[in-house]
């Protein structure tokens, strides 16, 4: 009985350990440049993809940490759906199958929308056939935004 109560100790420990080392790293002001509150919500398609009309003009959308691709869509209890629904949506710059896989999380920054006070950016790996190297994008569930295609990809046709 005595090992155990030191094994949950331990645990309760280590669990505390974490969360303080966790939230020292989340600064108070978000570095995020293109959160709008006031963005049009999200509209699904049949296919279960989100609706994208506008092509970035910036170089930065989506490749950049500080300007993620904001993908908020009622609630961020299921990140993975959203992402899929923003991903299948796209194709590459000449109407290629895009593949992608999830590389890290990273990045953490105050919001309202999570239990934690903070969210998380995910990095996403997209490659197409004939591509020369792969590219990264950063994916934000936690933050509106105006949804667009990332300069250098292409949206699925209808």
């Amino acid at each position: 009985m005595h090992d155990q109560t030191i094994k949950t100790m331990k645990k309760i420990f280590f669990f505390l350990i974490l969360l303080i080392s966790a939230t020292s790293c989340i600064s108070t002001k978000s570095t995020l440049k293109n959160v709008d509150d006031n963005a049009p919500d999200l509209i699904l398609k049949k296919d279960n993809t989100f609706a994208i009309t506008l092509f970035a003009k910036d170089k930065k959308y989506g490749y950049d940490p500080d300007y993620p691709v904001n993908i908020f869509y009622r609630n961020t209890k299921d990140e993975t759906l959203n992402e899929t629904r923003f991903l299948n949506a796209l194709t590459g710059p000449n109407g290629e199958k895009i593949t992608y896989k999830r590389l890290e999380t990273c990045c953490p920054f105050p919001t309202k929308r999570s239990d934690m006070g903070a969210g998380f950016l995910n990095v996403y790996e997209l490659t197409w056939e004939g591509q020369k190297k792969p590219i990264t994008l950063y994916l934000n569930v936690y933050e509106k935004g105006i949804l667009m295609v990332p300069m250098g990809l292409g949206l699925k046709k209808e």
